[in-house]
C-alpha cells in the first residue's frame, strides 16, 4: 500500500514560497559611542522577524545573548512583552516575534536603534542600506563586512570599556593584572573575524 504524502497546509505553502521569492535587505549596524568604531554590514531576508534579528544581530556582533534588549523604531518600542512588569502607565512594548522586516521597510523605515543590556547600555543605530535580489549561492543570511570586537560583556557600557582598553593598554596600570584576568588573558580590539562570523550566522534558520 502506497504511503500517504504528509498533507501540507496553504499557510505554510504560502510562507515557503515567500521565503523563496523575498528580497534581501541590506543593513549597516554601528555601535554608538565606542572607539575603535564597532560596525558590521549585513544581507538578511526581508521576511525576517524582529526576534529573528535579534539573534542575528547577536551572532554578528559577537554580544552572548546574555541580557535583555529592545528597538526602537518610528517612536514604538519593540521586544519580548513581560507580563510581569506590566505596571500602570509602563510604555506599550510590542512583540517582536510577531513584526516582520518587510512591512516596516515597505511604511519607509530607514533607521532604527536596537539596544542591548540595560544595565550597560549598547545603542546600536541599524540603517537600511538597500534591498538586493538573492543571488544563486549566496547565504540568506551573511556578514558582508565589517570592522573592531565587540567589547565584553559586562565591561560597564561605553565609558568601563574606554577604561578597561586604558587599563589593557598600559602594563604598569594596578589593575593591569586584574582586568587580563577576567578578561580571559587578551583582548584585541581591532579583532574581526568575517568567515567567524559567517559560520556562526549559518547556524539561525531564516
Amino acid at each position: 500500500m502506497a504511503s500517504r504524502r504528509p498533507v501540507v497546509s496553504p499557510r505554510a505553502v504560502a510562507r515557503r514560497v515567500a521565503a523563496l521569492t523575498a528580497m534581501q535587505v541590506q543593513l549597516k549596524i554601528e555601535l554608538r559611542d565606542v572607539k575603535p568604531l564597532v560596525w558590521r554590514r549585513l544581507l538578511v531576508p526581508e521576511t525576517v522577524t524582529l526576534a529573528k534579528l535579534h539573534l542575528i544581530l547577536q551572532r554578528a556582533m559577537g554580544w552572548t545573548n546574555s541580557h535583555l534588549h529592545e528597538y526602537e523604531i518610528a517612536r514604538e518600542r519593540y521586544g519580548v512583552p513581560d507580563d510581569d512588569n506590566d505596571w500602570p502607565g509602563a510604555e506599550p512594548l510590542t512583540d517582536e516575534r510577531r513584526v516582520r522586516l518587510k512591512p516596516l521597510i515597505e511604511g519607509g523605515l530607514r533607521r532604527f536603534t536596537y539596544q542591548y543590556d540595560f544595565g550597560d547600555s549598547w545603542e546600536h543605530v541599524i540603517k537600511v542600506e538597500d534591498l538586493i535580489a538573492p543571488k544563486s549561492g549566496m547565504p540568506p543570511i551573511v556578514c558582508l563586512a565589517g570592522a573592531n570586537a565587540c567589547p565584553p560583556e559586562d565591561v560597564g557600557g561605553c565609558s568601563g570599556y574606554a577604561e578597561f582598553l586604558e587599563v589593557l593598554a598600559d602594563p604598569a596600570h594596578e589593575e593591569h593584572a586584574h582586568m587580563r584576568s577576567w578578561v580571559g588573558g587578551t583582548f584585541d580590539p581591532t579583532a574581526f573575524d568575517l568567515a567567524e562570523i559567517n559560520r556562526n550566522l549559518a547556524t539561525i534558520k531564516p
